[in-house]
């Protein structure tokens, strides 16, 4: 299916504020060359940056009288983090106000220095520079992110550039969060249940109330005079997909229920819309609106059944992380595999991505298996497989935590609905973590492996606790540290 919404992930969507520092001591020479080395690799790996030439002598900060201008100038630019490279040992007051001045995620690294010249000299000392700037940081109270001293083409450095620009993204989608709930939630959900004040005085995070009354308006009209927008996308979907027991009505619906949420989304410039599937909507069109959700997601604007708003922010956050190079799906925990003690049923009733399915399945829409009824709209399709990072954003007693954790997709046996077979090392663990809370049964999943990434952008995120499944905090941390 054609993205017809821009996703809001992607290398390009982040600017790093490069500010490479310096110090009066030691090697200007090498300190110069090594600026633009650094310079060269950042646009070897495609990295979008906005330096500091023009603003000092030489494009490097040393000084607290070039830092008004510096702040300003990356301010105006809008960058979303920060990397000082410390391009000799640095000039560690300085390195470390910028930071505390910007508030974004900072990256820390400097190149590993060459032996001593032929008289015994040495001509930056950076590593030590590094220890300094990094004590600071500490002493201001400004979080960061250290890769290890390492020699330009030592490949854990580009692997740290890259992912720290998913923690980035993580860190700029959860500062810009605002969610769309369409409906109330449904009556007997208790475990949906959030708090809307909260998550706006502790976060920023908006929740936007759409009424399903006017959401049926806008529906109705495009259904009973299809304009040509519905009509081109009707055409695609049918030749994407099966449809099973739905008549052209019902398939309009379904289309017209997309590009209702599409107006709203531009609206209110949302990351994700939390909608209520039921039961009014079957009541009104006869239909679920899950394949309506699993395009919008494919768009990369996650649509999280059940009026599920934490559901929500946790598809943003994992989407943000792979800087949406696959999207998200949204599941239930169900049942455990019945021939591998360590995999569980990720399943729901159809929002996960068509894309994602594995190859030579058959993709179909069709009726719901466990609601009564014979309203459809339900997509059917088994997803691959592969390495799968999971996690689920909620809240116990006013403490908030993202929980998250690592594994495979593997085979298992067949079911209805949209599903994938999760494994991993230690099934016990997962299951007493999502008994003892704080989360329920909702969990947001993403192809790759980033719970490193999510563990990292907590750094930068205060009030919210990192709860990793399965890896301990220094495994997860120590990914930093090898390529």
């Amino acid at each position: 299916m054609t993205r017809t919404t821009p996703p809001r992930t992607g290398l390009d969507s982040i600017t790093l504020g490069l500010v490479p520092i310096s110090k009066f001591v030691f090697s200007h020479a090498d300190a110069l060359r090594y600026k633009g080395l650094v310079e060269a690799r950042l646009k070897a790996l495609g990295v979008r940056y906005v330096n500091i030439e023009g603003l000092t002598g030489d494009g490097m900060l040393h000084t607290h009288d070039d830092l008004p201008k510096v702040i300003s100038h990356l301010k105006h630019a809008k960058v979303n983090a920060l990397f000082c490279p410390h391009c000799n040992f640095g000039t560690e007051d300085v390195a470390a106000l910028l930071g505390r001045e910007m508030g974004l995620p900072y990256l820390l690294w400097g190149p590993r220095d060459e032996e001593p010249l032929p008289d015994g000299s040495r001509l930056r000392d950076t590593q030590c520079g590094l220890f300094a700037t990094s004590r600071i940081l500490n002493r201001l109270g400004v979080p960061f992110t250290y890769l290890p001293n390492c020699r330009l083409d030592d490949p854990v450095l580009d692997k740290g550039i890259l992912d720290f620009i998913k923690v980035a993204a993580v860190v700029k989608a959860f500062r810009t969060l605002r969610i769309g709930q369409i409906g109330q939630r449904i009556d007997f959900f208790w475990t949906v249940m959030v708090n809307e004040a909260e998550l706006l005085e502790r976060f920023n995070l908006q929740v936007w109330q759409i009424y399903l009354t006017d959401v049926f308006a806008k529906m109705r009209a495009l259904v009973d005079a299809p304009t040509p927008a519905l009509a081109a996308l009707v055409e695609e979907m049918r030749a994407g997909m099966r449809f099973e027991s739905l008549d052209e009505q019902q398939i309009r619906a379904i289309g017209a229920l997309k590009l209702v949420m599409e107006e709203y989304i531009a609206r209110y410039d949302l990351s994700a819309i939390a909608i209520q599937c039921f039961p009014a909507i079957q009541q009104e069109f006869g239909i679920y609106p899950c394949y309506a959700n699993s395009l919008l997601t494919e768009c990369g604007i996650p649509v999280i059944c059940e009026v599920d708003v934490h559901g929500a922010v946790s598809a943003v956050l994992l989407q943000a992380a792979t800087l949406g190079e696959n999207p998200p799906f949204f599941a239930d925990l169900t049942i455990r595999h019945p021939g591998n003690d360590q995999a569980e049923l990720l399943w729901h009733c159809g929002s996960f991505p068509a894309s994602l399915a594995d190859d030579g399945i058959d993709r179909k829409v069709g009726d719901h298996f466990i609601m009564p009824g014979a309203d459809a709209g339900v997509c059917h399709w088994r997803i691959r497989g592969g390495d799968l990072t999971i996690a689920r954003f909620d809240v116990e007693r006013g403490q908030y935590y993202l929980g998250f954790g690592e594994g495979r997709g593997v085979p298992g046996p067949k079911t209805v609905g949209t599903y994938v077979w999760l494994e991993v090392d230690d099934w016990m663990t997962w299951e007493r973590t999502f008994i003892r809370g704080p989360y329920i049964h909702h969990v947001a999943g993403v192809h790759g492996t980033v719970a490193h990434i999510l563990q990292e952008a907590t750094r930068y995120l205060p009030g919210l606790t990192p709860d990793p499944i399965g890896r301990t905090p220094e495994e997860l941390e120590d990914r930093w540290y090898r390529a």
